[in-house]
């Protein structure tokens, strides 16, 4: 395996982790989960770039559309940077 396919395969695997911490982090407060112990530095990385989204959406009603912009903006940085 060449360093290139390796790099590609680190940061697209940590991409994918942040997605799904990012949807973790979104669904918190809808299945009244505790992040406690190693799982509080989940708000602590997600919660700069959500609060970007909220200042750049504009307000859209009583949902909040800010974690999902989060979500599709690394997909898209992802597919950006690796390729697939």
């Amino acid at each position: 395996m060449s360093s290139q396919h390796v790099l590609a395969s680190l940061v697209f695997s940590g991409l994918t982790l942040y997605m799904m911490a990012l949807l973790l982090r979104w669904l918190e407060t809808r299945l009244e989960l505790e992040f406690r112990g190693i799982l509080v530095v989940i708000p602590k990385a997600c919660d700069p770039l959500i609060g970007l989204m909220k200042r750049v959406l504009p307000p859209m009603g009583p949902m909040d559309f800010s974690p999902m912009a989060a979500v599709i903006s690394v997909y898209i940085i992802r597919l950006v940077l690796v390729g697939y």
